[in-house]
């Protein structure tokens, strides 16, 4: 065995040890980042590293059922991200499929796309709808994966749903405008009926948030890790945890 193995076994028991279940984070977004970059560097294409991004998360979602979290959000395709050349976006886009199946056929997660699948061709979307449907009543942890998915699309989409529901009753912009109020934009949120995000991680060193949840993460605590997203390690997760239970969340400013 790799002598580094053995050193890290250690620290990593050693985190675990210290974590007070108590301070758990009930909800965790991720943002994969870094795929390419560790592609580059081993010397192979983009989809080397997407496949190699896609292999990490089921380990990753492990983690964190390990660790008690309830919600997990993997943002996985952005909008922009769709208007690279068709030679990356094709199969990233077969890869990303691939890997929400895989996830649905493990029968431990609830698996939800969100984001704009109408962005996305009509077979990829049918089948992380399909995926969607069947785990809808799976027990256990709650999994959004995160495609095509843009902070600013999902705000505007949840403002546009708000409307049609208000017109089918009749009601007048003017009536709206009395009552509306953020709680009402929420439940029309992707994300609707989930608590928000308690911790953000941003894997590959990029310290921004690039309209991830951006409703959603107005109190999350971020964590900005130097790894890029194959090469991330339990004990970067477990890092990544222990700072979070170290922080005093405040909720203004």
């Amino acid at each position: 065995m790799d002598p580094r193995d053995l050193v890290y076994g250690a620290y990593e028991r050693r985190l675990v040890a210290r974590l007070d279940p108590r301070r758990t984070p009930r909800h965790v977004g991720i943002m994969l980042d870094g795929n390419r970059r560790w592609a580059r560097a081993a010397g192979s294409d983009p989809a080397a590293g997407h496949r190699a991004g896609a292999a990490k998360i089921e380990e990753f979602l492990g983690w964190c059922e390990q660790a008690g979290v309830d919600v997990v959000t993997v943002w996985l395709l952005s909008p922009d991200n769709l208007s690279r050349p068709s030679d990356e976006v094709g199969p990233l886009l077969t890869i990303i499929a691939d890997v929400v199946s895989d996830l649905g056929a493990t029968g431990r997660w609830h698996v939800n796309p969100i984001g704009a699948l109408d962005l996305l061709p009509d077979d990829i979307a049918r089948t992380l709808k399909e995926v969607g449907s069947r785990t809808a009543g799976t027990p256990g942890m709650h999994v959004n994966v995160a495609i095509g998915y843009g902070g600013r699309r999902e705000i505007a989409d949840a403002v546009r749903s708000l409307l049609h529901e208000h017109a089918t009753r009749g009601t007048s912009i003017e009536e709206l405008a009395e009552f509306l109020d953020v709680e009402h934009i929420a439940e029309h949120l992707y994300t609707a009926g989930q608590p928000d995000p308690d911790l953000v991680i941003r894997t590959s060193g990029e310290q921004r948030l690039s309209g991830f949840l951006l409703w959603q993460s107005v109190h999350s605590e971020f964590y900005f890790c130097e790894a890029l997203w194959p090469a991330f390690r339990r004990v970067d997760f477990l890092r990544a945890l222990r700072a979070y239970a170290a922080r005093e969340r405040r909720y203004g400013c």
